[in-house]
């Protein structure tokens, strides 16, 4: 059962089979992708059709180890012609290639219960919030003038609206003539967050101070 239904030689209803089984997954693993995440339509029309993108080419260089490595190669360099995604992108992506390369070598069967244990995999981490931080998480960035010394400045102000601040990034910006503060932050509650925000608005004479929930921005 899980031996590869490719033999000798590649038969036009291997190839429909191969490909109908490497497109099914693909809108699999784009639905599993899109499961209480937000993406893009083009991102999970590209899941849906990678698998058998990469399937097509396993089969045409089955059996040829120079054009296998060519086509090694090819997909290595995918990396610098795409745009920065996350981590939960970035594993779809190589769940789609995964699932086309099993296809493509005839696995039909090993790709679709391949495809079932990391579904359920994925899906129950998402439900179970496997890794999640507190709601009241926050990534703050606060911009000041470079005459402020920053050490210790909003101190008071954290201990009085958060239960937790790390500041994890300082660096300068128009011209080094301000400096942009980013902490972690877990706010006490939630309705003091505009009393926060005008506190530390006098503080910093009023420059921009964009607060948002870390899953909206994930990279600092």
């Amino acid at each position: 059962m899980l031996s590869s239904i490719i033999g000798s030689e590649i038969t036009l209803s291997v190839f429909a089979i191969c490909t109908a089984v490497s497109l099914a997954l693909g809108i699999g693993t784009a639905l599993v992708s899109m499961f209480k995440n937000r993406c893009s339509q083009s991102f999970a029309v590209a899941l849906a059709v990678l698998p058998a993108i990469v399937q097509i080419v396993i089969i045409l260089v089955n059996g040829n180890i120079g054009a296998g490595l060519a086509v090694a190669g090819t997909f290595a360099l995918v990396r610098f012609r795409s745009a920065q995604g996350t981590a939960r992108e970035i594993v779809g992506l190589f769940l789609s290639m995964s699932i086309g390369l099993v296809c493509g070598m005839g696995y039909i069967y090993v790709a679709m219960l391949y495809f079932a244990i990391m579904a359920a995999f994925v899906l129950l981490l998402t439900l179970v919030r496997f890794g999640e931080r507190s709601s009241s998480s926050r990534i703050l960035r606060i911009t000041i003038p470079e005459t402020l010394d920053y050490d210790g400045l909003f101190d008071d102000l954290f201990d009085k609206y958060t239960s937790y601040h790390e500041l994890v990034r300082v660096k300068t910006t128009n011209m080094g003539t301000l400096y942009e503060l980013s902490y972690l932050i877990n706010l006490k509650s939630d309705s003091g967050t505009k009393a926060f925000m005008d506190d530390l608005r006098c503080r910093n004479g009023n420059l921009n101070i964009p607060c948002c929930r870390e899953e909206t921005h994930e990279s600092l």
